[in-house]
């Protein structure tokens, strides 16, 4: 765009300009320079070109026989006036008498005076917070209800790091009595408890019977034991060559193994059947992962079961934009105590941990861990000639024997192979 402004002289509007091709524009705030020739003007910018906020700040620094002076286009000292709008800067050329307008950016020139700026820096402490500056503000002009919620707040302060000085030299007299190490292997073996003790179900141990020290109700109270009457009936009437697939099939050989010997008649059948279908559900939800509303309903799973194991045996879990029931590895150790404490009622407070811990799908020492934690009797059967397609009864047993076997915590770390 060319726009005549007389006869001789007329305007060129540059066309597009970058940051770096903005003509410089400074003003001093002490006054006019007399000798604009004998002043080095020197800009800087930032080296960081990447980021946007960054990359378009400048420092220019002026340079005379009497001062210096320093003037930026950001921070407090910067122009506002450079954001709420643009200027512009006309350069004429005289010998074809047309005049460039280009953009322009205005600096604001302070004199910089040798030590006044190490005087203002010592003035203000850089490891003050914000509280200990909002605390200053309150002090000099706060009112008289915020002076006295500040005065104690000191105090209350001030009592506390009474307290934590009381507590250290109370836990450093404490070390030096005991020992680091002692104290180590205390806080070690009661968090293995508390860790196991929160998976593992209700118990009893100051029972006169052994059948009493985990009640049969707080695994299947009188209503859902009564609702899977249908279900039991069902898991009672598998013919044998549905229980060798279910053997084969894997996963179920602790149900297998109680429904091949399940009583002819009586409570003890229907007691019996109904645990074991109880049982495949908590093994098959022992071996999944993330587990959606249609659990158990193939097998004929009552609404108020499928809910009990939901609530007792998975956690919400935030995935996809949607609430997902997850069995975490936490929860796999609390199906393995509730399992065990299933089958020691169903086999007369015996259970066979090595059947089941195959079922779990986990390992034999996390298995043998869970019943140690409930207090039980270990047994290992003698080694004995297995008969052909037959179940091993010379497995690890698991027994509830009164009073209830009290484990000490090995504390002993399993040395880790170096890497080279």
């Amino acid at each position: 765009m060319i726009t005549t402004m007389a006869a001789s002289c007329s305007l060129v509007c540059c066309e597009e300009e970058r940051d770096s091709d903005k003509a410089v524009i400074v003003r001093f705030s002490n006054g006019n320079v007399q000798n604009a020739e004998k002043l080095g003007l020197t800009m800087y910018k930032n080296a960081d070109e990447t980021n946007p906020r960054k990359k378009s700040r400048r420092i220019m620094a002026a340079e005379s026989d009497r001062l210096s002076y320093v003037g930026n286009n950001f921070g407090a000292g910067s122009l506002k006036c450079n954001n709420l709008c643009k200027y512009y800067v006309g350069v004429l050329n005289k010998e074809t008498m047309q005049m460039e307008v280009h953009c322009a950016e205005l600096f604001n020139m302070q004199p910089v005076i040798p030590g006044e700026i190490e005087e203002s820096e010592k003035t203000q402490d850089p490891t003050q917070t914000y509280r200990d500056k909002v605390d200053s503000l309150i002090e000099a002009f706060g009112t008289n209800k915020q002076k006295r919620a500040l005065s104690s707040r000191r105090l209350n302060q001030v009592g506390s790091d009474t307290l934590h000085q009381a507590v250290a030299k109370a836990a450093n007299t404490v070390i030096d009595q005991k020992g680091l190490e002692a104290l180590q292997q205390e806080v070690a073996e009661t968090e293995a408890q508390g860790d196991l003790a929160f998976h593992l179900p209700p118990c009893n141990a100051g029972a006169d019977r052994p059948e009493d020290v985990y009640l049969f109700d707080d695994f299947l109270s009188p209503v859902e034991f009564a609702s899977l009457e249908q279900a039991g009936t069902k898991m009672a009437s598998l013919t044998p060559e549905e229980l060798k697939k279910l053997r084969d099939d894997g996963g179920c050989l602790s149900v297998v193994k109680h429904l091949e010997n399940l009583p002819s008649v009586g409570e003890a059948r229907d007691k019996i059947s109904r645990c074991a279908f109880y049982l495949s559900l908590l093994l098959n939800l022992a071996r999944q992962r993330s587990i959606t509303r249609k659990f158990g309903q193939e097998e004929g799973c009552p609404r108020n079961i499928q809910s009990k194991l939901f609530k007792t045996f998975t956690v919400e879990s935030f995935n996809s934009g949607r609430v997902q029931n997850v069995v975490s590895s936490s929860m796999r150790s609390k199906l393995a105590a509730y399992s065990l404490a299933l089958l020691l009622h169903m086999s007369h407070m015996t259970c066979d941990i090595t059947l089941l811990h195959r079922d779990l799908a986990i390992t034999e020492a996390r298995m043998i861990d869970v019943a140690k934690s409930m207090g039980l009797t270990l047994i290992k059967l003698p080694r004995v000639k297995a008969e052909e397609d037959g179940v091993r009864d010379t497995n690890r047993q698991a027994a509830l024997v009164l009073p209830l076997v009290k484990y000490e915590q090995s504390m002993e770390r399993r040395k880790r192979k170096k890497l080279h």
